[in-house]
């Protein structure tokens, strides 16, 4: 996986313009508008809402259909909306906010690899379990906003948010609760659908994998309040002296003895004495303990 993390990372830095700007803001955008055409239905009566449902049909995910030229399933199915409710709307606020975060941490081009290729790997097993069993799979995108999900929580695991609006929770209790659902499931779920999660969250392995394996990370009780700044930089200078390279970005992970040619800068805006590459000193989240 190493290897893999470093090819994406190369070619994010000869790519800097690759990919959607703001990705997470269209895709909520139409999830909201088909939720209102959703709820127009509702509203409008049982003859409006069975014309309704045809036209979403012709959005939904289906192998045999796909097959036969509807090819915008492969599109439009990833804009559906998993709720009708009025519930959806927070789930949009909150793909929206995850999704925005981990492209302002990771870069515009490797969260648009990170979130298409979700879906290349949902829409592939879906081919598959349709040439396998010769049925269609009905296939939204949640596994892959889930996998997103625990993305963010492994990414920024002390962040904290209101549960039910009320209670303030870390995102890391919710992401284990959620972890522990979900192997429940496929468990529960007799094969092969219960692959389907398994392979849509198998990006967040590959992206994230060093986030999990992280050690001697401080907890927020032994983060000092106040930071040195001085002694905070020989402390760093130090470490890095004895590291195979002198510059280490906080975000990609590059570092100037694999690509010497890279700038790095550190933050003055951030708690502490953190480097990053010329592509993420303007582009991450500013550490504040």
């Amino acid at each position: 996986m190493n290897k893999l993390q470093k090819k994406i990372d190369l070619f994010c830095y000869n790519h800097p313009h690759f990919g959607i700007r703001g990705l997470m803001l269209y895709i909520v955008a139409a999830n909201v508008l088909i939720w209102m055409f959703m709820m127009f239905g509702a509203i409008g009566g049982s003859d409006r809402a069975i014309q309704i449902s045809r036209v979403l049909q012709m959005l939904t995910f289906q192998p045999s259909m796909i097959l036969r030229g509807q090819v915008w399933r492969l599109v439009t199915f990833m804009l559906l909306p998993n709720s009708s409710g009025i519930l959806a709307l927070f789930f949009f606020y909150f793909y929206y906010l995850i999704g925005t975060s981990l492209e302002s941490h990771w870069g515009t081009p490797k969260f648009n690899i990170y979130f298409f290729f979700g879906v290349i790997l949902t829409i592939l097993y879906g081919f598959i379990y349709y040439f396998a069993t010769g049925n269609d799979i009905s296939i939204t995108a949640s596994y892959v906003y889930l996998s997103m999900f625990f993305s963010f929580a492994a990414v920024f695991p002390e962040t904290e948010v209101l549960l039910f609006f009320i209670i303030p929770i870390k995102i890391k209790w919710l992401a284990y609760f959620d972890g522990a659902f979900f192997i429940y499931s496929v468990l529960t779920t007799s094969f092969p659908l219960n692959m389907l999660p398994v392979v849509a969250v198998l990006n967040f392995l590959i992206f994230c994998w060093p986030y999990l394996f992280r050690k001697g990370r401080p907890t927020p009780k032994q983060r000092a309040k106040t930071i040195n700044y001085k002694r905070e930089a020989r402390r760093v200078n130090e470490q890095q002296r004895k590291a195979p390279y002198t510059r280490k970005c906080e975000v990609c992970g590059r570092t100037d003895a694999d690509y010497p040619d890279l700038e790095f800068r550190y933050c003055s805006k951030c708690v502490g004495y953190h480097c990053y590459c010329i592509d993420h000193i303007n582009n991450h989240i500013h550490i504040t303990q």
